[in-house]
């Protein structure tokens, strides 16, 4: 038992030295990553579009 309560304050010191991203900046992040994951959604649609158009033509 004295491990797992050792082991929990390390980590409870750990995430205290932690610096946090204030809202702005987290609302930033998160349109910038929802960004990215849909620009790789559109490009992987259009790769896939052609791919499978260009296996159509020649089966």
């Amino acid at each position: 038992m004295g491990k797992v309560k050792n082991f929990f304050g390390g980590v409870r010191q750990e995430m205290r030295q932690v610096t946090w991203p204030t809202g702005k900046e987290l609302r930033k992040y998160t349109v910038t990553v929802f960004g990215v994951v849909i620009l790789f959604a559109i490009f992987f649609f259009v790769v896939d579009f052609a791919i499978t158009s260009l296996l159509d033509l020649f089966i």
